[in-house]
């Protein structure tokens, strides 16, 4: 069972229970066989546009693969973006080690540049005793930017907040400037098979039901689109009440008098209790984060997570959907009654798309289980170092842990790659190293994969790792 560390959220929401009205499947009818147009050819096919899908199709493309990247909604960065999980946490580890780099780096520097990224300084990186260390506290952001050392002092953490808007832009900008075809709007229903071999996906868009062929397929979906119908080795076991057993639901406030605020909570902060109370008593949930880009004054941000085992599941989706609408408005409206500072304040925007933390995942070539937690080697295939930073004082004595490119490669099914959530692992592994960042790593390493196997003419899982790593320390990753 994953043991989070001091400081950081452990009790997550357990599932919710409801009037379900999906029949059983035992009524059927047939779907008679039909042309459908082929209407784009590749190397690489590239199926979501999430944080692991952008980082497959930029890679693969400037490798000098004919790529095509393939995205559900209208813009792209998935969770980063539509989901409002703007936050790209555990880029250093607790003693202020950069352990990712590469597609997240360059990413993280162009929104910089464009003031659509903040992050703490490196030279404070693993440090305490600083403004840094109270800000995030303040911010109530001590999950992603505050842990405890050996010396049980509060240090600093590198995370980067991103904003969704520009981040949007970016993204797309970085596709296309990488030479990649963008097609957006269009929902991947099932891969194309020809034995064991994925040759295509079908697509269902406005314009009707279509087909794109490629050599290489990478499934970015998160959810594991592509690899639920095949007949390969998968698993789904989450543990209720984990941090991947949630679902998300975001939304900003602002018009904030954060000043305000502070005046009332530090003149009485048990006031400011009573008043937390009463707005929980009355069905609220006033719990929020403060906005951390300089350009977004008085904007905070409340991040609720709801507990459920079926991330996939329409109805369920549904419900989640109306009842999270229905508590942040009525939050809303009780912290703009009670809350002092939030008289004048309104909701800016709510997340388009529910946040998704777990779900369907392959068995693949190697499987990382909780023992991979305690590895202190680098595996001979490692395409992947992550920081290693919630598991309290397990992580200062193994503050790093390593991903092989076999995790990404699944059994019994060819011309497929995994590089999203769905990669390989069990609910341990993938409980502390599913996040935005880690999909980002996965997807840099897919991309180039592709690219070699298309140009050397082999299957992706006989990609030589000399030649992958090579191409992945060039375009910034870190690796042992």
């Amino acid at each position: 069972m994953a043991k989070y560390g001091k400081g950081v959220v452990s009790v997550y929401d357990m599932p919710h229970e409801y009037e379900r009205k999906t029949l059983d499947g035992s009524k059927t009818i047939e779907e008679g066989a039909r042309e459908i147009p082929v209407v784009r050819e590749a190397d690489v096919i590239v199926v979501g546009g999430g944080p692991g899908g952008v980082a497959s199709a930029v890679h693969a493309a400037r490798s000098g693969a004919k790529t095509i990247l393939i995205e559900r909604y209208g813009h792209l960065g998935g969770m980063a973006t539509g989901g409002l999980v703007n936050i790209i946490p555990n880029l250093a580890n607790i003693y202020g080690e950069h352990c990712i780099g590469g597609f997240c780096q360059e990413l993280i520097e162009r929104l910089y540049a464009r003031d659509g990224a903040c992050f703490p300084p490196k030279e404070v990186w693993g440090k305490g005793n600083n403004e840094y260390v109270d800000k995030y506290l303040k911010a109530n952001m001590r999950h992603f930017y505050v842990r405890k050392d050996k010396n049980d002092e509060d240090v600093v953490l590198y995370t980067a907040v991103v904003d969704p808007e520009i981040a949007k832009d970016e993204l797309n900008t970085m596709v296309l400037e990488a030479g990649a075809e963008l097609m957006l709007h269009t929902w991947v229903t099932s891969p194309i098979m020809e034995g064991n071999r994925v040759k295509g996906v079908v697509v269902e868009t406005k314009a009707g039901r279509q087909a794109i062929l490629g050599k290489v397929v990478i499934d970015c979906t998160g959810d594991g689109d592509i690899i639920r119908d095949l007949d390969i080795e998968k698993i789904d076991y989450m543990r209720p009440g984990s941090r991947i057993a949630q679902f998300g639901w975001v939304f900003w406030i602002c018009g904030v008098d954060l000043d305000k605020y502070d005046e009332v909570n530090d003149a009485d902060p048990e006031k400011m209790k009573e008043i937390f109370g009463k707005i929980m008593e009355e069905g609220g949930r006033p719990f929020f984060s403060r906005g951390l880009l300089d350009h977004q004054k008085g904007v905070v941000w409340l991040h609720r997570l709801i507990g459920s085992l079926q991330q996939t599941d329409p109805e369920e989706m549904t419900y989640l959907d109306v009842e999270g609408r229905k508590t942040a408005v009525k939050t809303w409206e009780l912290m703009k009654k009670y809350m002092p500072g939030f008289e004048n304040s309104f909701i800016m925007l709510s997340c388009p798309q529910l946040g998704t933390s777990g779900g369907l995942r392959i068995i693949g070539e190697y499987y990382l289980d909780e023992n991979d937690l305690e590895r202190t080697e680098p595996f001979e295939d490692t395409i992947a170092v992550f920081a290693d930073n919630d598991r309290g004082d397990r992580s200062l004595v193994n503050p790093k842990a390593y991903v092989p490119y076999r995790a990404l490669l699944p059994k019994g099914v060819e011309g497929l790659l995994v590089a999203c959530r769905a990669f390989s692992s069990d609910h341990e592994f993938s409980e502390f190293f599913n996040l935005i960042p880690h999909c980002m790593c996965f997807g840099h390493a897919a991309g180039i994969a592709a690219a070699l196997a298309v140009q050397q003419g082999i299957e992706v899982r006989d990609v030589k790792y000399e030649e992958l790593r090579e191409k992945l320390l060039e375009s910034g990753a870190i690796l042992p």
